[in-house]
């Protein structure tokens, strides 16, 4: 992003199969799928992106001034202001910022924060680890992740930035890996981590501790690669209202561009495909009833309640 678009945009969708999509510009909630369908355009955020329609190029000469009408009516001939319940964070009644049926893999890094590996005693890898999640544990904002019954062992929060896919290659190179990338949104691996625990032990992969249904809410919103610099971004989950988790994005072990090189050597990405980079020290376990909170810096706050309930 350059330093003449100084506004923030955060592309939202609205619950449901049809959710219109909603953008907000820094000072007002619009009506995204309304004006892509003036100007002929899908109202697919992966399509979007695949199609280079958030680059800043595309993106910032169709933004309304920033001291445009903020009242009820048009904006601008192209853009209608959007009345929904909004409390700061995102609007009432969201969806998953990228529908379920979009998403293909889910690929989540490892111990890519120093301190995180430390805290249970592990070396940060030689190379950079990965595991993949289902497409089927996503949840959005606000949802509430129930817990099977059975399981009585510890669930762990792990607030992460995530890295959307917007352009499909292999063998991509580090320099020109953010071509690939559409944006950034929210995530928390949810982990069964006594499971996690024992699957180590016998040195089994990572599956079953992070699939339960509900383990990867995502959201609030999608931030365009254009309209965010990911250098320096404060990753954060409270719970309760206490943090627990605080650090920077500078403090990857394995960066942006060399993880999507890293990939990309042994798959190819798509569209679609999402990368979640890591989180940071400061897991902790989550009791009935608890609301997490896991933040990245510039995209918003993703919220999920967690139910345990006791097996009869």
């Amino acid at each position: 992003m350059t330093a003449d678009v100084p506004r923030t945009v955060r592309v939202f969708r609205e619950a449901g199969p049809q959710g219109r999509l909603l953008l907000h510009d820094g000072r007002r909630l619009l009506d995204l799928s309304d004006h892509l369908i003036q100007h002929g355009h899908p109202t697919d955020v992966i399509d979007l992106a695949e199609h280079g329609w958030f680059d800043e190029g595309q993106l910032a000469p169709r933004l309304p001034a920033a001291n445009a009408a903020t009242d009820a009516g048009d904006v601008t001939d192209e853009w209608t202001p959007v009345d929904v319940a909004w409390d700061g964070n995102a609007p009432a009644n969201i969806g998953l910022p990228i529908p379920r049926a979009a998403v293909g893999k889910i690929l989540a890094l490892g111990r890519n924060f120093r301190a995180h590996a430390e805290e249970f005693g592990e070396e940060v890898p030689a190379e950079p680890l990965f595991f993949n999640k289902l497409p089927e544990t996503l949840v959005p904002h606000r949802a509430v992740v129930t817990v099977p019954a059975w399981y009585e062992g510890r669930v762990d929060h792990e607030a992460e930035l995530c890295v959307v896919i917007g352009l499909e290659g292999r063998g991509i190179t580090p320099e020109d890996a953010m071509e690939h990338v559409a944006g950034y949104t929210v995530a928390n691996d949810l982990t069964a981590r006594t499971i996690q625990g024992a699957d180590r032990k016998e040195q089994y992969p990572w599956f079953r501790s992070k699939n339960m249904d509900g383990f990867c809410p995502l959201g609030p919103c999608f931030v365009p690669r254009d309209f965010l610099d990911i250098g320096d971004l404060a990753v954060t989950a409270s719970v309760a209202g206490t943090v627990r988790q605080s650090a920077s994005t500078r403090q990857f072990v394995v960066d942006v561009p060399h993880a999507i090189s890293w990939l990309s050597r042994h798959l190819t990405l798509h569209p679609g495909d999402l990368v979640l980079m890591g989180t940071p020290a400061g897991v902790g376990p989550l009791e009935d009833g608890d609301e997490v909170c896991c933040a990245v810096e510039g995209i918003g706050e993703l919220v999920t309640s967690i139910l345990r309930p006791e097996d009869e």
